[in-house]
C-alpha cells in the first residue's frame, strides 16, 4: 500500500530521544526552550511557545489575546473542527465565512460580509499548506481593528509574498505525526507579541508564572523535552521534507494533466505551497466512493479532508448552525487528496498517476 501520510523518523530523531531520557530531565526543560527559540527563527517571529497540540496552540491563542465570551471569531468551515472548537473551548462564537474555490482557503470578500461590532478576530487557515491570502486578510484586520491567529497547522515553511505561515499574526501550528514535521504530538504559537507570549506560556502552566502562584486560569498544555527533542531535528530537515512534497506534486500535476472530470491543485503565484496535502476534485460523473475504492484496491491510499463542513457537522448543527456555505459544502463532496509525501519514490507516482488517468478515462 502506498499510504496517504508516513512520518520519516530516523537515526537522528531516535538518539536525540534516548538523549533526554537519560538525561532524567523529560518534563519541560531546556530542549524545550531551545525548540522555542529555533522555531521562532524559522518562522520569523520574536518569540515562539511550545505546548502539547496544535488544537492547544489554537487554544491558548486566543485566551492570551483575551477572546472570550460575547466575541465573534470569524473563521472557514473547511477545515479540522479543532479550528472552530478552539473558539468554542473561550466561550466565544465561531463566525464561518465560506472559502475560495480554486485555493479551498478562506475567501476575503466572504469575510468582510460576516464582520459585526461583536467581531474580535479572524483564524485563517492555510489549507493543505498553501496561505491564505494575507494580504487582503491582514488589510481588513488593520481597517477593522481586529486580531489574526493563523492557523498554520499545516503549513510548516509554507509562505506568502516571501513572508513565512505565522508570522503575520499570532501563528499556530500543530506536530502530529502525519504533519510537514513532527514531534510525535505536539504544537506552538508564534508571534511578535511579549504579552501574548507570556500570557500564552502561563495559560499552558496553569497560569503561572513562577511554581505554585498562580496568576489566571491556565491549563497543561505543556511539551515534554522528549517532543521537544525530536523537533529539533526534524526542524533541521522540513526544509528538504517541502522540496521533495513540491517535486513530487509537480510530477503528479503534470503527469495527471488533461484528463477530463479531475480539477488539479491550483497554486498562487505569491506562495509557496508545501503540500501537506495534494488534492484535487472529481467532476466526471464517476463517485467519490468509487474513485476511492478502486484506488484502496490498486494499493493506493487517500484521504478526504475534509468530507463534512463544521457548521454541517451535528454538533454545530445543535448549536443552531444553518448557514448556507456552498463553496464549503461543494467542496467537500468533491475533494480527495493523493499521497505526495518524501518517503514515497518515482514509481510510486506513476503508479498513481497510470491508476488514475484509466478510471478516469
Amino acid at each position: 500500500m502506498i499510504p496517504i501520510a508516513k512520518p520519516i523518523i530516523g537515526e537522528d530523531e531516535i538518539n536525540a530521544v534516548v538523549e533526554v531520557m537519560r538525561s532524567g530531565v523529560i518534563a519541560e526543560g531546556q530542549k524545550v526552550k531551545d525548540f522555542e527559540s529555533n522555531f521562532a527563527d524559522y518562522v520569523g517571529t520574536s518569540y515562539a511557545v511550545a505546548v502539547n497540540s496544535g488544537t492547544a496552540a489554537l487554544h491558548a491563542a486566543l485566551l492570551a489575546h483575551g477572546i472570550g465570551n460575547g466575541d465573534e471569531v470569524i473563521t472557514p468551515p473547511f477545515t479540522f473542527a479543532a479550528t472552530s472548537n478552539s473558539v468554542l473551548f473561550t466561550g466565544a462564537k465561531p463566525v464561518f465565512a465560506d472559502i475560495k474555490e480554486d485555493t479551498f482557503n478562506i475567501d476575503p470578500e466572504r469575510i468582510i460580509e460576516k464582520i459585526t461590532p461583536g467581531t474580535k478576530a479572524i483564524i485563517p487557515v492555510h489549507l493543505y499548506g498553501q496561505s491564505a491570502d494575507m494580504k487582503s486578510i491582514m488589510e481588513i484586520a488593520q481597517d477593522n481593528d481586529l486580531i489574526i491567529i493563523e492557523d498554520a497547522c499545516q503549513a510548516h515553511g509554507a509562505t506568502f509574498e516571501g513572508k513565512k505561515s505565522g508570522s503575520f499574526g499570532t501563528g499556530t501550528f500543530s506536530f502530529y505525526p502525519t504533519k510537514n514535521m513532527t514531534t510525535g504530538e505536539g504544537g506552538i504559537i508564534t508571534t511578535n507579541d511579549k504579552t501574548v507570549a507570556e500570557k500564552a506560556k502561563m495559560i499552558r502552566s496553569h497560569g503561572s508564572r513562577q511554581r505554585y502562584y498562580h496568576e489566571m486560569l491556565g491549563y497543561n498544555l505543556r511539551m515534554t523535552d522528549i517532543a521537544a527533542a525530536i523537533g529539533l531535528v526534524q526542524l533541521k530537515k522540513v526544509d528538504e521534507f517541502n522540496d521533495s512534497r513540491i517535486r513530487n506534486a509537480q510530477y503528479l500535476s503534470k503527469s495527471l494533466n488533461n484528463i477530463k472530470g479531475i480539477s488539479l491543485p491550483y497554486v498562487d503565484r505569491r506562495c509557496k505551497h508545501v503540500f501537506h496535502q495534494y488534492t484535487v476534485r472529481i467532476r466526471n460523473g464517476i463517485t467519490r466512493d468509487e474513485i476511492i475504492s478502486l484506488l484502496n484496491k490498486r494499493g493506493i491510499g487517500t484521504g478526504i479532508y475534509y468530507p463534512l463542513p463544521i457548521h454541517k457537522q451535528p454538533f454545530y448543527k445543535d448549536l443552531g448552525y444553518s448557514d448556507s456555505l456552498p463553496v464549503s459544502e461543494k467542496a467537500s463532496e468533491e475533494v480527495i487528496s493523493l499521497p505526495v509525501h518524501p518517503s514515497i519514490t518515482r514509481t510510486d507516482l506513476d503508479t498513481i498517476s497510470q491508476t488514475l488517468r484509466e478510471l478516469l478515462s
